[in-house]
């Protein structure tokens, strides 16, 4: 795994450059160009205030501030791990270069859409301010959180990209399961909606299963941790965020053996 961070940070250069090329290419001779990565998360949380907040209306209240805390990271998310699931399987013209670093390719992913991220969060406080809701000094929390979702992101896309070399159905199984994910994840909705459960003979509180909700979701606490910060104005809780941590370390050093073992492979595999 520490192989893998240091060859990373030793093509750094390239890492940015296929970066740089990846955003040109995705707005290419597109008219609007590069206002997309405003438009794209506008018109997503457009789409769920009318369903949600207009036809099937919920309780939260500020829904679109709310709802728009928890999309931005999400489509971050889940834009990064569809595209670096196939990020190595996709490249064969880079893979059969001599001695291209296979590890740069899902960290091209990653790395363009935490650039798309950032730019779309000036919309984030702009939306804040619209009603009324200004940031609070909890925003120091903000790079912590971030930068532990990237390294959640780019583990869980390191792990994925290297299977899917040699089992490419994973792709189409990955797709089903990130959007079954979207709606298992508080961002439509709030954890606090969860009541007493019984199932199977088995009864939980509601603080149980809500419990049993963000541990058994990463991203539950992650989502939790970017409202935390943005719309409720308090310190993220650390027990989530610490379980991401941990799982972050398990994954990239999953996958690194597999990036280590069958990196030859992979051109002849592609």
């Amino acid at each position: 795994m520490i192989r893998n961070l240091r060859e990373l940070y030793q093509y750094r250069a390239l890492l940015w450059a296929l970066t740089l090329r990846e955003l040109k290419a995705r707005y290419r001779a597109s008219v609007l160009g590069f206002l997309w990565t405003f438009l794209n998360p506008t018109l997503n949380m457009v789409v769920y205030v009318v369903v949600f907040g207009v036809i099937n209306r919920t309780s939260i209240e500020r829904y679109p501030f709310f709802l728009f805390c928890g999309l931005l990271p999400w489509i971050f998310f889940s834009t990064s791990v569809l595209g670096g699931t196939t990020s190595v399987s996709d490249r064969r013209d880079l893979l059969t270069k001599v001695r291209f670093p296979a590890q740069v390719l899902p960290a091209t992913v990653v790395l363009t859409n935490l650039l798309n991220f950032l730019l779309s969060l000036p919309l984030l406080f702009l939306l804040g301010a619209a009603y009324g809701d200004w940031p609070t000094w909890h925003l120091v929390y903000l790079p912590l959180v971030l930068v532990l979702q990237v390294f959640f992101t780019l583990a869980v896309t390191y792990f994925l990209s290297a299977l899917n070399v040699a089992f490419r159905d994973l792709q189409h199984v990955v797709a089903n399961l990130v959007q079954m994910l979207f709606f298992l994840t508080p961002v439509l909705w709030t954890l606090d909606t969860i009541g007493d459960v019984e199932r199977f003979g088995v009864t939980l509180t509601a603080a149980q299963a809500r419990d049993v909700m963000t541990f058994g979701n990463p991203m539950a606490g992650i989502m939790n941790a970017w409202r935390d910060i943005f719309f409720l104005h308090r310190v993220p809780a650390w027990q989530p965020l610490a379980e991401v941590a941990l799982l972050s370390l398990v994954l990239l050093w999953l996958a690194s053996g597999v990036f280590e073992r069958r990196r030859e492979e992979f051109a002849e595999l592609v």
